[in-house]
This record gives C-alpha cells, structure tokens and sequence, in this order.
C-alpha cells in the first residue's frame, strides 16, 4: 500500500486547478467519501478517507472555498497486520448550503444519485480533477509486480456511470462492474493506467510505478506459472483474489463494527490470497473447517452488504 498512499499524497498536493476544478474535486471527494447523511432531525456530511492528506486537503478547501468548517476525527483499527488509520472529515454546520454549493443536492433539494451535472459536463480540468478526487477517496492501484489495475469504488450506479463517461472524455475506456458489494470502476491497460496518474496529477508516483512494472510482472508471470500449472488452480487463484478484495471493501464499510470470528475469517482471506479455503481453515487458530471458514467469510459480505444499504435508505 506503500505505493498508494504515495500517489495519493502527490495528489493532495496537486496545485493549479482552477476554482471550478477545485470544486468539482472537493464534490467528488465528499460523495465518494460517504456524503449527505440524515442524522435525527438534522443532515451532516461525513466522508471517510485513508489518507490524511486527502482529508486535511478537503477540510481546507471546505474552509477556504466554500467558507464552511469542517473537523477531522482519527480512528485506529487493529488488525492482524497492525493498525489501519482512517480520518473522518465531518460537517455539521449549514449542510444544506454546502450540499447546495457542491452539487450534491439539486435546486429542489433532493439528493444527486450520482455526481453534480456542472461536473459530469464541465471542463477537461473539471473532469481531471473529479477522477482526482474519486481516486483521493476510494481509489486502489496495483503494486509494482502484480497484475496492473487502478480502481475506483463508487457510492452507486448513477456514480460509477459519471466515472466511466468522464473517463471518455479523456480518452479511456474504464471497465464498470457491480460486485456483491458496491459498484466499481476498473482500468486494467497498463498503459491507460499510466496516462490516467499523469492526467491526475501523479506524475511523480506514475514514474515508481513504471519503473517497477515491466521486471515485476516478468517475476509474477513466471511465480503464477510455477504456483498454478493447471487451469483448475488459476481459477481458485483468481476467485481467492476477488474474495478478497471484496472483503477489504466489507472491512472498509463495517470499520470496527465487526464480530471477531467474521473479522479473522476476513483478515485470513485478505493476508492469505494464495491459499484455499481448506489452508485458510489449518492456519487459524483454533484450526477450523473449510466450510466454517467460507461461511464465516460470507456472513461478513452479507453483513457488510446489509449495512451499506441500510446507509443508502438512510442517506435518502
């Protein structure tokens, strides 16, 4: 992850927009992050991010551009690798207003579905920084070495089908796909992944990146040939790996509201991509069976799936 927080350091400290881009940034940024929420009788924005830099970046502009205040709250969440940090940035004051100003209500006050359509329609460099934004909030890259994708999970259809049309714009293809639990945008082209950093902002980071690609997927390829010679294990490879990158999402949904059983299933998947149900099953302590340990796993997407919608019907 080392990689990631790099690219999305270099693009919190992106300067140059102009103000409509920085606030198509900004918008994109909080609905991404989690949005409008309906608390009691009253709305908040809370929007959750991994990196510290992207929500220091969005409570300034908050301030320094819209005139509103924001507060950062820092949660730390053990797990079996150590902890994980996330950062709440939180509004409570005059929330309509901003979610008026951003776009994400309409003119009628209902909520936008999607993203705000000055956005969706605006400049290349509304564009670029609405991608930058997305990708500050809840955007995945491969590391150097392993099979290249960039990837985006979206708050909802509408959301993901903005990404991919903006995306055409500027000359990219992006891949929308629905999993169990939430909608997601996908570049795999090396290639294409290179160029959308660089029209980010990430040109730095894009050049680690590139760097690493070529000698990392020439070792990957020859250790994925020499781990799976048969095509019946290539498939529980790459079941395993979309097992697990749904369980990082389900861990990203939950953050500490999660039952200890489901939670070490999970952090087993995640730690252990290579490994089949039945290994996961040997090395957990206690030892349990494959099919505990699959049931465990699929408690944990259901329950991450549930409270995802249950925020959805909330929000609205």
């Amino acid at each position: 992850m080392a990689l990631l927080d790099d690219v999305k350091s270099e693009l919190a400290a992106f300067e140059g927009d102009s103000p409509a881009a920085i606030k198509a940034q900004a918008a994109t940024m909080i609905r991404f992050g989690g949005g409008l929420h309906r608390v009691q009788n009253a709305y908040v924005i809370r929007s959750i991010y991994t990196s510290l830099e992207a929500a220091e970046w969005l409570r300034d502009t908050l301030r320094n551009v819209f005139g509103h205040e924001a507060e950062i709250k820092h949660q730390t969440r053990q797990t079996q690798n150590g902890p994980v940090e996330t950062y709440i940035v939180l509004v409570t004051r005059n929330v309509v207003a901003l979610a008026l100003q951003t776009g994400l209500v309409d003119r009628r006050k209902q909520q936008v579905h999607g993203l705000p359509a000055e956005v969706v329609n605006g400049s290349i460099a509304q564009i670029k920084a609405s991608w930058r934004g997305a990708f500050m909030a809840r955007g995945m890259l491969s590391e150097p070495g392993k099979a290249s994708f960039l990837d985006i999970a979206c708050p909802s259809e509408e959301a993901a089908m903005a990404l991919c049309g903006m995306a055409r714009r500027l000359g990219f293809q992006a891949k929308h796909r629905t999993t169990r639990t939430s909608e997601r945008v996908t570049l795999k082209d090396p290639d294409a992944i290179e160029r959308m950093l660089k029209s980010m902002g990430a040109s730095r980071s894009v050049r680690e990146w590139t760097g690493k690609r070529s000698d990392g997927e020439t070792r990957g390829k020859a250790n994925r040939l020499a781990n799976f010679d048969d095509a019946n294990m290539r498939r529980s490879a790459k079941a395993a790996a979309e097992a697990s990158e749904k369980v990082q999402r389900a861990f990203e949904i939950l953050g500490d509201n999660i039952p200890e059983n489901l939670r070490q299933a999970g952090q087993l998947r995640i730690d252990h991509v290579d490994k089949s149900l039945e290994e996961l099953g040997k090395i957990a302590e206690p030892q349990i069976t494959k099919d505990a340990i699959a049931g465990r796993i699929r408690r944990l997407l259901q329950l991450a799936e549930k409270t995802e919608k249950a925020r959805a019907a909330e929000a609205k």
